[in-house]
Parts: structure tokens; C-alpha cells; sequence
């Protein structure tokens, strides 16, 4: 025999949104901590779905709750509905001098550096009784957004697909940054000499390349570092007093040059930095408010 469809009265947004954070979290625990509840109250809410659906909806592996097909399919429809709601509830005003809501921007260390303490310090003048939190892009910092971990990202990170929202604030472009007595500190570089250079590279995590990496390659040359790091954090010491050079973003190296030199890069591979939200914060008056903070701090 057949099995009955789905009855959509015996499910609310409150189920979905359960659904949502057991998938985000893969685990049954996890998801009621952040709800506050007991996790026999996540159970039920799950067993209670996928009764409903007729599908296990999660499966154990390797100490997590993995989703199944079907209920990925049932997510990428729940985003949606939720998405909706959360935009039919939000106030057409942000009261900012009495908000005491917090925001959550996703950016990396370039932006931690130079642009994170001038966006907090406005948003803090404007709404003095906000709180503000910070947390790691890294390379798939749109991720973080759809999965409601951040109100926006902030970075080289401009997306065109459909559900999301970008605007730039200002071009970037990389330059090679050096020990005051290196050889070729402040000469002209080539690229000959540019790949005969002892390279520090930055990898940044995931699967991020940076763009003078996909101009040079574009270009048929391949660079082999002397070094590999996972952030510019400490570039600096590390390249003081030695014959090590690194490319980096020329704003970045400006900030952190005292002690170094910044020369040309003969692959500069400019980029764009920008402001990306969802189109679930797009009508936000809230976000809205947080969104042109950003963009007047940053544009030069």
C-alpha cells in the first residue's frame, strides 16, 4: 500500500528550523544546546519529521548525523520558507541608539587588520548598545551566511548567484613585501626574477586561491615556496633579517610593513573587496543600517 503524503498542518517553522540546525551542527546535542532545550526534545522533533516524511531524514556516521537525500532536498525548500518568514517579520525601523541586538560579521585576517577596528568603532558610535562578533571566513565564507552564522561577510568574496546580495567597496592588488636588505628590495621585478625569489606563501586554508596565484598560472608559470603559511599573521618576524619575500595584498603590507619593503609584483592580480548578504537579511531595516555602515567605513 501506498504511503500517506505528508500532512503540511503537522509541521511548523519552529520543526524546520530544528531540522536546519541538526543539519548545520550534524548532531542531536549540539542542536539543543544552541536551542536552550533537551535533546529528547530535538529527538522528538526529528522523529515527528520523519514520520511525517516517511524518510530517516539522518543516518550515524562516523559520530555525526549525516542527512539523507531526501532531507536535503526538504532543507533547500525549509530555507526557503524560513527565509520568507524571516523577511514578512522584520521591522520596517532600526531604532539604533536602544538596539541592543548582536551582529555577526564573517571576514579574514586582512579585514581583522585594517578594516574590522574602523567598522566596529562607527558601529559602535552609532549604537552604542550593540554587541559585535567576529568570526573566521576562511575560504567558503559564504557558508557562514547560509548557514545563519553571519549577518554579512566581509572580504574577496563577491557572489552572483542567485541569493545573494554584493556590493564593492574598493580594488586590491598584491605586491611583494621584503627585508630592507634583501638583493632585490626596491629594484624592479620581472618575472624571471619574481620566480627566482625564496617565496613565502600564503595558503589561507580551504580551497581559496589567491588572484596574482591565478594570474601567473593563467600566464603558464608555477611558483615553488620556500615556505608555506596558513595566515600572514607574523609575516613580519618572519621575514626580517632574511632573504624570504612574501606576496601580499598592498594595503596589507602597507600595515605591516615598519620594519620591510614593498616592491611591485609583476603579477599584482587585482581583486575586489566587498560586502555579501543573503536575500534572507535584504530587507532587513537592521541590516540594512549594518550594510551602509560597512560599505561608508571602507570605500576610500
Amino acid at each position: 500500500m501506498p504511503q500517506a503524503s505528508a500532512d503540511p498542518g503537522s509541521i511548523d517553522f519552529a520543526s524546520l528550523d530544528t531540522l536546519r540546525l541538526v543539519h548545520e551542527l550534524g548532531s542531536f546535542t549540539a542542536a539543543a544546546e544552541r536551542l536552550g532545550v533537551n535533546q529528547s526534545a530535538v529527538s522528538y522533533t526529528i522523529a515527528k519529521l520523519r514520520s511525517c516524511f516517511h524518510d530517516p531524514l539522518f543516518v550515524r556516521e562516523g559520530g555525526q548525523q549525516v542527512a539523507t537525500d531526501r532531507c536535503e532536498q526538504i532543507l533547500a525548500r525549509s530555507i526557503q520558507i524560513l527565509d520568507a518568514l524571516d523577511e514578512m517579520v522584520q521591522p520596517e525601523i532600526f531604532d539604533r541608539e536602544h538596539s541592543e541586538q548582536t551582529v555577526t560579521i564573517a571576514c579574514n585576517y586582512y579585514e581583522r587588520i585594517l578594516l574590522i577596528p574602523k567598522i566596529v568603532a562607527e558601529l559602535r558610535r552609532q549604537a552604542p548598545r550593540i554587541s559585535v562578533r567576529v568570526i573566521n571566513a576562511l575560504g567558503d565564507g559564504h557558508q557562514r551566511l547560509l548557514k545563519r552564522q553571519a549577518d554579512v561577510l566581509v572580504g574577496p568574496f563577491g557572489r552572483t548567484e542567485s541569493g545573494f546580495h554584493s556590493r564593492r567597496f574598493y580594488t586590491e592588488e598584491y605586491a611583494c613585501l621584503m627585508d630592507p636588505a634583501h638583493p632585490m628590495a626596491g629594484q624592479s621585478l620581472d618575472a624571471k626574477k619574481y620566480l627566482g625569489l625564496k617565496h613565502v606563501y600564503i595558503n589561507y586554508g580551504g580551497a581559496w586561491k589567491s588572484a596574482y596565484l591565478h594570474e601567473l598560472e593563467a600566464a603558464s608559470y608555477t611558483l615553488t615556496p620556500t615556505l608555506i603559511v596558513p595566515s600572514p599573521a607574523g609575516l613580519d618576524s618572519l621575514l626580517a633579517g632574511s632573504d624570504l619575500v612574501a606576496t601580499v595584498p598592498r594595503r596589507l603590507g602597507e600595515a605591516i610593513s615598519d620594519r620591510l619593503v614593498l616592491s611591485d609584483s609583476p603579477f599584482r592580480g587585482a581583486f575586489d573587496l566587498s560586502v555579501v548578504w543573503t536575500a534572507r537579511t535584504n530587507a532587513s531595516a537592521m541590516h540594512r543600517w549594518l550594510r551602509d555602515v560597512i560599505l561608508d567605513t571602507c570605500r576610500e
